[in-house]
């Protein structure tokens, strides 16, 4: 989209959200009959607390440059919903809103039962400090992922990578120190956008307290973005699995990440899952000894 025409979708959203809204709504006096539905521009502009005069050219589509700030104002003064605020600040030219009081951390129970629908193919989803938030029995036991783990980091995927001894034998090729340094590079890449939380900041520390890896290859400033790929595990019980991994986002929660692990036709891996699967069908069925 062009500046030229970016500002006119401005212009005409902001301008669309002000008409909808009553000055009974934003708990201004209605001030008698009016020409036009809505609010005034005055009325936004007091209520954003900003100049009539700027905000009049911000809906004219002229060339002016709202902070993060005065577009939070104006989102508040407009009473937008999460989406209209997200499309607001594209349209302002601005970084996406980050949440970073961590709701974005949550699954719904639409997204949990996806992950069961998948079933046998393993996938989970991971949230924007790059935890495994929900997965499925199949993920469970192909990544070797447990439900009542206690530790601080336990389901962080960079901590598992450069701390977990059983993450270094699974990984046939790539190499693990590829797989490492690939993560590491993508998470490098996201961390501009949470770098001053105080989560990533004791997870960076930590990790370079316990990894000499990590503390070797973090300074490198080494950045990619992510992208779909063949995956090739070595499970301990059933031996080499080969998927396909794709990336699904989430449209109203972009931070989840849903992951799927599809298994290579002609490579036995969907066979081998399956074979996993019914010996955990059979220990789940045994009686616990008395």
């Amino acid at each position: 989209m062009s500046d030229e025409l970016r500002r006119q979708e401005l212009a005409d959203f902001l301008r669309t959200r002000r008409m909808r809204l009553s000055p009974e709504q934003v708990g201004l006096i209605g001030g008698g009959r009016r020409r036009t539905p809505g609010l005034r521009r005055e009325e936004v502009a007091h209520l954003a607390n900003v100049g009539v005069s700027w905000y009049t050219l911000l809906e004219q589509g002229r060339d002016v440059h709202p902070s993060r700030e005065v577009l939070q104002s104006i989102a508040d003064a407009l009473q937008l919903t999460s989406a209209e605020r997200q499309h607001l600040f594209l349209l302002a030219d601005q970084p996406p809103l980050i949440d970073t009081l961590g709701s974005d951390e949550q699954v719904s129970p639409a997204l949990r039962r996806v992950l069961d629908a998948l079933h046998p193919v393993p996938a989970y989803i991971v949230g924007r400090r790059w935890n495994f938030l929900a997965w499925n029995t199949t993920a469970e036991h192909v990544l070797r992922l447990s439900r009542t783990a206690a530790a601080p980091y336990a389901y962080n995927v960079v901590w598992r990578i450069f701390t977990d001894p059983t993450a270094r034998p699974i990984h046939h090729q790539p190499t693990w120190e590829q797989v490492a340094q690939k993560v590491l590079a993508e998470f490098r890449a996201d961390s501009a956008r949470f770098a001053d939380e105080e989560w990533f900041t004791l997870l960076v520390a930590d990790l370079q307290r316990v990894s000499p890896e990590f503390r070797a290859w973090w300074p490198r400033h080494d950045v990619r973005g992510r992208a779909d790929a063949l995956k090739d595990f070595v499970h301990p019980v059933v031996g080499r699995l080969i998927f396909e991994h794709t990336t699904l986002q989430v449209p109203d929660m972009p931070d989840l990440k849903l992951m799927i692990h599809t298994p290579v036709p002609g490579t036995g891996t969907q066979e081998k899952l399956q074979q996993l699967m019914n010996q955990d069908a059979v220990m789940t069925a045994m009686p616990s000894p008395s």
